[in-house]
């Protein structure tokens, strides 16, 4: 079985009025990339699950997970990360609201070796008033505590290196500080704006509370581990040493 390139996550609850032409988008827009689409379905009860079956019956490169209850998005993403097959992971939400036609955009700025994580910045919200000022309040107290140089961390779209992703520490919420846990393990993040457009069926699962009010312990914990953290340090190896150092003739010359 060949390895694919990239590995796309989609976290879903009762998004079966959405995943249908999600799914056909990213076929489309990863027409040219060699992929396999992971779709967890955490305890959907709208027929998300009989529909994903059916799907992947036709399409090998469809994947689906379930849960039998929900464990929610961030224990999704982990699971579907640790039995994904790619060099590179790609998540986006199960909503419709990503585009996937950002997608190789992303992909060709993660793949140039600089970064461990690409993350999407939606510049224009399409979103109700309360879940677009949670999100800009939210940001805020993220990017003000943990310098993440992140605009938007809530955004769903991001590209991170699988290993990359797989050396960070898991808990509940983990997907709202991937950039800040990448930071703390020594990598870099960049940010790209992306398109978002209005959710098409069903409603959203968050709010203020869920959102905001809800990480507050999180951001603590991150806090903390970036504080405790001492990457990136220098390192010298041994072939690195024997390389700059100089031979008797070069001492003498």
């Amino acid at each position: 079985m060949s390895v694919p390139l990239v590995s796309v996550i989609i976290p879903a609850r009762d998004e079966v009025g959405n995943l249908p032409a999600l799914l056909d988008e990213i076929a489309a827009a990863l027409a040219a990339v060699d992929h396999e689409v992971l779709v967890v379905d955490d305890a959907s009860r709208d027929g998300s699950w009989t529909m994903l079956q059916a799907r992947a019956a036709e399409d090998s490169r469809l994947r689906p997970l379930r849960h039998a209850e929900s464990a929610g998005q961030s224990t999704s993403v982990w699971q579907a990360a640790h039995r994904a097959r790619g060099e590179w992971l790609a998540t986006l939400d199960g909503d419709g609201q990503n585009d996937p036609a950002d997608l190789p955009r992303l992909i060709e700025r993660a793949r140039r070796g600089d970064v461990g994580l690409v993350a999407g910045h939606r510049t224009t919200r399409h979103d109700d008033w309360p879940k677009r000022l949670s999100s800009k309040v939210a940001n805020r107290v993220r990017g003000a505590l943990l310098k993440d140089a992140t605009p938007d961390t809530g955004c769903g779209l991001k590209v991170i290196h699988r290993r990359a992703f797989l050396a960070l520490p898991y808990f509940d919420h983990m997907h709202r500080f991937l950039p800040a846990l990448i930071l703390s393990q020594g990598g870099r993040c960049v940010s790209l704006p992306v398109n978002h457009r209005p959710r098409g069926a069903g409603r959203s699962h968050y709010g203020l509370n869920n959102r905001l009010w809800a990480g507050l312990l999180d951001l603590l914990g991150v806090m903390w581990l970036r504080h405790r953290s001492q990457l990136p340090a220098g390192l010298t190896t041994l072939e690195t040493a024997r390389r700059h150092t100089p031979t008797p003739q070069e001492e003498t010359s």
